[in-house]
């Protein structure tokens, strides 16, 4: 039986004492059925799962549990080994918390000191588990490697302090990837927009990238003319860097009204698509060995929601409150369904789960480019909802600002 341990955390220093429940028993047994980080286990919002029930006007999915949030924001829940993971925050606090998957009941906490006054919410990213580590990252820069066996920090890193990083409007929101032994952070600062550290230790492997602002996206691993690097989608423009030392191998300008560039970029052979907001849209650039130049431009604009790359097509929640469609080839908008606020999404078994950012509808339908086909919605919470839904071991996990629920898909 696994036991729970209470430990003590100083408010001033992280490590020195602690203050939540220690996880004992050994770290949670990961699965082909988890969903470890920010857009799945293969980074492409896509959950490898089959068999679920796809029907909901006649099979709703059940509700197994609602946990009550303190946060107020949207920070995004990750799957191991039947635990869910999401970071809460109370009082000057984050708290990094295991829940049980089928249960909801909360197996273990870690909190750590976190300053930042609300701004819609504390922490954005989602927890990047790897092995026996998770890896986090707060609103004021602090990124925090914690053991899962012992439930004590590895290591912990800050940002600003050590990078030179700087907080922008909506503070560090990406969520961190390792690749090749390299923890992939950036801290937005003085020859430092990006930054590799080593997994175990929290050390800098290299810090490069030019001088940029961060952004608010996840970085990607890509390979473009046979070149493996590191996709960056800074505050003033996309760029992709050398994995061995952060050099900047090319650059593409694209700066939006208050560096709002969130949406992770999307990876296609030698393309790159990016949407954005605050009346810049969408954009396919191709790259070129050091050469990035636009193929097409259009009006379609994502607040900050991931398009979903499926089967050939893109599908995203825009600006005008509407579920998209478009062909990422050409720009051409396949249909345009209305209703949809800026929820995210994701796909399993052939059809695609979206949130309604607005009311929190949550919403399947058929991946079809060819026809917006309904399959059921459900109102798990309600509320606003911008957080993307995820699917981990037949079950679906939705939050708003307020509550995580998880629902049997199977």
């Amino acid at each position: 039986m696994r036991r729970l341990i209470p430990f003590f955390v100083c408010g001033c220093c992280l490590g020195a004492l602690y203050l939540g429940t220690l996880f004992l028993g050994g770290a949670p047994k990961a699965s082909a059925a988890d969903w470890p980080r920010f857009l799945g286990p293969a980074a492409t919002g896509v959950s490898p799962e089959t068999g679920i029930h796809q029907r909901w006007q006649q099979n709703p999915p059940k509700v197994l549990w609602k946990v009550a949030l303190t946060d107020n924001g949207y920070a995004g829940p990750a799957v191991a080994g039947k635990r869910v993971f999401i970071v809460d925050h109370q009082g000057d606090q984050d708290i990094l918390r295991m829940l049980d998957l089928r249960t909801g009941e909360e197996k273990g906490r870690y909190s750590y000191p976190e300053p930042a006054r609300e701004n819609y919410g504390f922490a954005r990213c989602t927890p990047l588990i790897v092995n026996d580590k998770i890896y986090t990252v707060s609103y004021s820069g602090t990124v925090l490697c914690l053991d899962l066996n012992t439930g004590k920090p590895a290591w912990t890193r800050n940002l600003v302090r050590e990078f030179g990083g700087r907080i922008i409007d909506w503070g560090y929101s990406w969520s961190m990837i390792i690749d090749d032994n390299k923890l992939i952070v950036q801290p937005g600062g003085p020859n430092a927009a990006v930054a590799a550290l080593d997994p175990a230790t929290g050390a800098t492997v290299w810090a490069g990238g030019g001088s940029d602002k961060n952004g608010y996206a996840t970085p990607v691993v890509a390979t473009l003319n046979g070149k493996k690097q590191y996709v960056i989608f800074t505050a003033e423009r996309l760029m992709g860097v050398d994995p061995a030392n952060g050099r900047m191998i090319w650059s593409f300008p694209w700066k939006t009204g208050c560096d709002v560039n969130a949406a992770t970029p999307i990876v296609m052979g030698n393309t790159i698509l990016i949407t954005t907001n605050y009346g810049h849209g969408t954009a396919l650039v191709e790259v070129n060995g050091a050469a990035a130049r636009q193929v097409w431009k259009n009006g379609i604009m994502s607040r900050f929601t991931t398009p979903l790359y499926l089967d050939g097509y893109c599908y995203v929640t825009t600006e005008a409150n509407k579920l998209t469609c478009f062909d990422p080839k050409t720009g051409e908008t396949k249909w345009a369904q209305s209703g949809f606020g800026w929820g995210g999404l994701c796909a399993v078994d052939g059809v695609i789960i979206a949130c309604d950012g607005n009311s929190g509808d949550v919403v399947m339908f058929d991946a079809d480019p060819s026809a917006y086909r309904e399959l059921g919605r459900v109102k798990p919470l309600g509320g606003q909802s911008w957080t993307a839904p995820i699917v981990a071991d037949g079950t679906l996990i939705v939050r708003n600002k307020k509550a995580i629920v998880a629902l049997a898909l199977k």
